[in-house]
């Protein structure tokens, strides 16, 4: 199976420092056991780019991106054309947030995610308790 992670959730992840639901740390858990993947919008990490620059988070960008790239488990998921047509059609108020969900929508793979406001929008399963 596979899951998109959104910001807080690939922060949280990598940062260990931040608590992280019991249905979302089971998944994160076991992900190197099954033939799960996790996957990161290209969104989140222009996130943590910002995030990080800004002293907010206690990750950085190269750090996320070596941990990423440095493991099968995980895979970066770019901005498309395709993606780009489906946040036209979320509701949602920030964009950053709203790419993110166009993205779930599209791949249609459950978003790891803390914020309750996610579980509102149409056609998101989100993943986090």
């Amino acid at each position: 199976m596979r899951y998109l992670l959104d910001t807080v959730a690939v922060i949280r992840h990598l940062s260990g420092q931040w608590k992280i639901g019991n249905a979302a740390a089971t998944i994160l858990d076991n992900i190197g056991k099954q033939d799960d993947c996790l996957l990161v919008s290209v969104v989140s990490l222009m996130e943590i780019m910002y995030l990080a620059e800004k002293k907010r988070i206690p990750i950085d960008l190269q750090e996320t991106l070596r941990r990423i790239e440095s493991s099968s488990k995980y895979m970066i998921v770019n901005l498309t054309p395709e993606i780009l047509r489906v946040a036209q059609t979320v509701n949602f108020y920030e964009l950053h947030d709203r790419l993110i969900l166009a993205t779930a929508k599209w791949l249609d793979v459950p978003l790891i995610s803390s914020d309750s406001k996610f579980a509102a929008v149409t056609g998101i399963r989100t993943i986090w308790d």
